[in-house]
Order: C-alpha cells, then structure tokens, then sequence
C-alpha cells in the first residue's frame, strides 16, 4: 500500500471569478514507504502547489488524498497528527523563521506535538547535528546567522518533529555549490537514519539523478512522464521541449550517440559517463563516417 496517494487531484485559484485557473489538474500519484522521488517540471508547472495538497496545507478543488491507506480529511484530529507526520519545507523556509532563538525556532514542531522538555531538547540537537548547524549557534537569533544556516535551521526545524515523509521544494536554491551538496546530502543522511520517504522538487537535474529512485515530471499541472532517472533521463529530447534540461551526462551520451559512438541511452551519472568513455576508449571505438 502507498504511504501517500492522491487520486484526480485537481486545484482551481479564484474558482468562479475571470481570473480561474487551474494550477494541478487530474493528477494520480503515490509514493511507498522509504521512497525517494524527485519531482521535476519548468516553472509554473504546478510543482509547488501540488506538494502542498500533501499534508494537508491547500485542499483540493476535487480529488482525494490519503495517507496510509486513510482520507487525510477524514478528521480534524488525523489531519493534525498528519502535518507532523509529512514535513513539508517551503522555497527559501528561511524567512519562515521568527522565534527569538535558532533552538526556539527548531523546537517549535515538538512543542506543538505536546513531547516533554527533555525530548525537545534531544531533538533539537540531534536535528542540528543532522543538517551541520553548529550548537553553538542555538543561541543566537535566527536572524544573525548565514543565508545558508538559516536554510540548515529551517530545514531542522521540520526533521525535528520526525516526519515519516519529508517534502522539500527547491531546497538548494540560491545556494553555492557547497552549500548545495551539503543539504542534498543532509536529506539523504535523514533518510538514511530514519527510513522515511523523501519527495524533492529541485531544477538540480545532476544531484537528483544520482539520488532519487523514481522521478514525477509536471506539465500544465499534469503528470505526463514518470519513471526511474534512467527512463526519464534517456528523453533528452522531450525534456527539452518541457524546458527541462537533463543532467550533463545524458546531455554528452546523447550527443556522442548522435555522433555514431555506441554509448547507452541510460547515461545520467557523471560515473556512469565515465565508465562508458573507458570502455569505448578499450574498444578502440570511433567516429562513424
């Protein structure tokens, strides 16, 4: 059974008014225990607010949504505890911050799960360690730390409740390289330890295809592609009609296939390139004519 479903779910803005639009439309989508799903589409593809249908945040226009094999509406009380079992970190959550102190604000979930001081405390340091947040930084106010520790204290704040499924939009954006890898690789160590699902939107085609077991592409709300990143990754051609980019792998194995090289459709790692480019050079593979 699927941790999260949704069936015909569809989201209309300003229903009834000359500005209606339909923002997801009709869309069928699950995700399994220990799952790790990259969602990926070009902007205004409804990305966003599809993921925030999923605990509950925005209710649909029509369509289900369940968790468990339950209706997430079916009580107020289940939709509560849901919102701590689906951690959903927003683009940029570091203007989401607002409490007096870094450990203030990452203790702000398990205080609202009603956890005794003691569990907050452990939980508070151990969501942290987990994002590289040094303690020392507890201390101070959100607002004197790093654009790239307060994302890492954002992102702690939604680990600390424990969620059984993390939903992260665009969690790198606006960082360096460094930081970027850096948080990939937190998410990753979280589920890791955890075992729980992970659902990414990210434009960072090369950090999801090395990560992710099965990618969801959205266009105009819809889904119309999904499968492994090397099913997806192998579609240069229509990604790029999508305004999608593939990661730089697929991009060279394409074209040294368009040049008469005998290179795999199912390149999307800079390892896997490498491998391949090793194995023609044994070869002694060239060029056609």
């Amino acid at each position: 059974m699927a941790l999260i479903k949704t069936e015909k779910l569809t989201h209309r803005y300003s229903t009834g008014t000359p500005f209606e639009r339909v923002a997801v439309y009709n869309v069928d989508f699950e995700a399994h225990a220990g799952e790790y799903i990259g969602i990926i589409g070009a902007t205004g593809s409804g990305k966003s607010t599809f993921i925030q249908h999923l605990n509950g945040l925005l209710k649909p226009t029509s369509g289900s949504i369940f968790y468990d094999g339950v209706d997430i509406y079916e009580t107020k009380e289940f939709l509560r505890e849901l919102r701590f079992k689906v951690g959903l970190v927003f683009q940029y959550p570091e203007y989401q911050l607002f409490e007096a102190t870094v450990f203030e604000d990452i203790a702000f979930g398990p205080k609202n799960m009603g956890l005794s001081e003691e569990e907050i405390k452990n939980r508070v340091y151990e969501s942290a360690r987990f994002v590289g947040l040094a303690e020392a930084l507890l201390k101070k106010s959100p607002f004197e730390l790093s654009g790239g520790e307060k994302r890492r204290a954002a992102i702690a704040g939604v680990i600390s409740m424990q969620p059984k499924v993390l939903i992260l939009d665009e969690p790198t954006a606006g960082l360096d390289p460094r930081g970027q890898a850096e948080i990939i690789q937190n998410i990753s160590d979280y589920k890791e330890a955890q075992g729980a699902t992970i659902i990414l939107v990210t434009h960072n085609m090369d950090e999801i295809a090395r990560r992710v077991d099965r990618l969801v592409v959205l266009n105009a709300g819809t889904v119309i592609m999904t499968g492994s990143p090397a099913e997806i990754f192998s579609q240069t051609s229509k990604l790029s009609e999508l305004g999608l980019a593939a990661p730089k792998a697929s991009m060279i194995s394409a074209r040294l296939r368009l040049l008469g090289l005998s290179v795999s459709a199912e390149i999307y790692t800079i390892a896997q390139l490498k491998k391949a480019l090793i194995e023609l050079k044994g070869r002694g593979d060239s060029v056609n004519a």
